[in-house]
């Protein structure tokens, strides 16, 4: 899991710890997330939505891809699709991606980088493993978090944000136990680079085994975390998590962690992501990649993309077949 990392990590500055009259936020759930194909057939691990997480407002889905170890000739992707009424945030953590849309965006999505793409009114993209992976066969390991959009902003022009794993936010705990990469949002007074339409907190930390990691978190900001590796403990409470499951914590200002002091993990951490917005509260209806707010806005979206007004493939990507498809 290379990820973005540093050679010593207390060179960096550190989260402040909560104040003792800050609350912990309480456990309220913890899922295990279920497996389903995508795309051309690859598995995704999907946390959310499912039967226990019907609603992360402000996010929509939560896929975690891999990690697989593919064959030469074996990696596939998802080929040109529409969406509209959100926003995508590819965050790769092993191996690459390169995506393509109607809208002139795209580019390579390497180790430690974070395509984020607002399909806004409306846009077709592809995401595709590099030539390369799809060639030589390789690692494989990302996550792709939809975050939505309130109805004021949801038929906003696309727009493309290229973050590099260089821009991310590091920063450590308190006690120089983990690192924190910051992707968008505030966490504990630290800013990431992405410029998000709906207000959201998003991080990616790797904290050593026995380690803690204590953190302010917005107090008006939903707060769940997800486990892409290894064990530990979150709350107070000390409930367990483990390698693919999500806990939505309850009310509060501040959130903990805790690393087992043993990792089966391939890093020898406990990987976690954290993630947390300011609810939008408004009707959601979906139909596979729409997000509206009502079945006409879907049954409009529809029509609009049958009809070609959420853009078109370019003529580059209409000839021949692409490796992985």
């Amino acid at each position: 899991m290379p990820a973005i990392t540093v050679d010593d990590i207390l060179v960096l500055p550190r989260l402040p710890r909560p104040e003792q009259t800050m609350r912990q936020r309480p456990v309220r759930t913890v899922t295990t997330a279920h497996k389903q194909l995508e795309g051309a057939g690859f598995e995704v691990r999907r946390p959310f939505p499912s039967l226990d997480v019907r609603t992360a407002d402000p996010f929509i889905l939560l896929d975690h891809m891999g990690p697989v170890a593919y064959e030469p000739y074996q990696a596939k992707g998802a080929p040109w699709h529409p969406h509209r009424g959100f926003e995508t945030v590819t965050y790769m953590i092993d191996g690459t991606m390169v995506h393509h849309d109607s809208n002139g965006g795209g580019g390579t999505i390497a180790e430690g980088d974070t395509q984020w793409m607002t399909a806004g009114s409306g846009i077709l993209h592809d995401e595709l493993p590099a030539e390369e992976l799809v060639i030589s066969g390789g690692v494989f390991h990302g996550v792709q978090l939809w975050v939505n959009l309130p109805r004021s902003l949801k038929m906003a022009d696309p727009r493309y944000q290229d973050l590099r794993a260089s821009e991310l936010t590091l920063v450590t705990s308190h006690d120089g136990g983990a690192l924190v990469r910051i992707i968008a949002g505030n966490v504990g007074g630290y800013e990431g680079p992405g410029s998000t339409y709906t207000p959201i907190a998003y991080a990616h930390a790797s904290i050593s085994p026995g380690a803690r990691l204590e953190t302010p978190w917005p107090q008006e900001f939903t707060a769940m975390a997800y486990v892409l590796a290894g064990s530990g403990t979150v709350g107070d409470e000390g409930r367990t998590l483990t390698e693919g499951q999500l806990a939505v914590l309850g009310h509060g200002e501040a959130v903990a962690l805790a690393a087992d002091d043993r990792q089966e993990g391939p890093t020898g951490q406990f990987e976690v992501l954290l993630l947390g917005g300011a609810p939008i509260r408004e009707p959601v209806v979906q139909y596979g990649p729409f997000v509206m707010n009502s079945k006409q806005e879907i049954i409009d979206a529809v029509t609009d993309f049958e009809a070609g007004r959420m853009g078109h493939i370019p003529a580059e990507h209409m000839t021949g077949r692409r490796l992985g498809e």
